[in-house]
């Protein structure tokens, strides 16, 4: 968290806007995990594990994109808290006073290596009850996506491998290592603007994932910002349209990979 960056990038993230509608799941906890869970639709055989971004799994833009996946992507949605319970106040973010919030001191208990391990043990029990994985992450859930289907996860859970794709939106935290590691097809959705997912790591995804073989889709939002695919921010020209092609795509890019389940 030594990059002068992660000022701007936190902030840039937190920067909210509370959509119209209320989320219709349910909180869950599944069997051998503690993480509690937001938990919508009601597939058997396809899930999507949600990652969410410094907002966190109570948030209620997340929970009404998890309702939107498992609409039309028929799946069952899963959207863990990866914070400990910890949350950041929405209502200073939202209306800017950002003397109250201090975003670096909140995300240190949550670092990739601390949270790492309950990612993954939330995965191994999805796969356990459903056919078929797929796994979306935004900001901080971005790295995690990358991870959970990297070369080194895939012999998990019987050589099926912990997840069956992967969608990444605005990633942060994320490395080279990641990328080069990446072993199931991927889906990028970059925003022009975002001092996270750099330009040099944007070329550096190209360069890496043709040389690696594996499916991958790249989706560029011209003009819009880190962020935009969870605020989708009516106040800002261009971002809901731009939250709203991004979840068509991750919709897509999950029907597709999905398409040889058993339902």
């Amino acid at each position: 968290m030594s990059d002068p960056n992660t000022r701007e990038i936190l902030d840039c993230c937190l920067k909210g806007f509370e959509w119209e509608g209320t989320p219709t799941g349910t909180v869950q906890t599944l069997p051998g995990v503690g993480n509690p869970a937001y938990v919508t639709g009601t597939n058997p055989s396809r899930a999507i594990f949600l990652i969410h971004d410094l907002f966190g799994w109570t948030f209620p833009n997340t929970r009404l994109l998890a309702d939107h996946y498992a609409r039309e992507a028929n799946a069952t949605v899963y959207l863990p808290d990866f914070f400990g319970g910890d949350v950041i106040e929405w209502e200073p973010v939202i209306n800017e006073r950002w003397e109250e919030v201090n975003a670096p001191k909140f995300i240190a208990p949550h670092t990739r290596e601390i949270r790492e391990p309950e990612i993954f043990a939330y995965a191994r029990a999805l796969r356990e009850k459903h056919a078929k994985v797929g796994a979306i992450g935004f900001c901080y859930g971005g790295w995690a996506v990358f991870r959970l289907g990297s070369k080194g996860n895939a012999d998990a859970c019987g050589g099926k491998g912990l997840i069956d794709c992967a969608v990444a939106g605005h990633p942060t935290f994320l490395t080279e290592k990641d990328i080069d590691e990446v072993a199931v097809p991927v889906q990028i959705l970059a925003p022009e603007i975002d001092a996270a997912y750099t330009p040099e790591l944007k070329a550096y995804t190209f360069t890496s994932l043709q040389k690696s073989g594996i499916s991958f889709d790249y989706q560029h939002f011209p003009r819009a910002v880190h962020a935009c695919f969870v605020r989708g921010d009516l106040r800002v020209k261009g971002e809901r349209e731009a939250m709203v092609r991004g979840k068509n795509a991750a919709v897509g890019w999950f029907n597709q990979w999905f398409h040889d389940d058993l339902e």
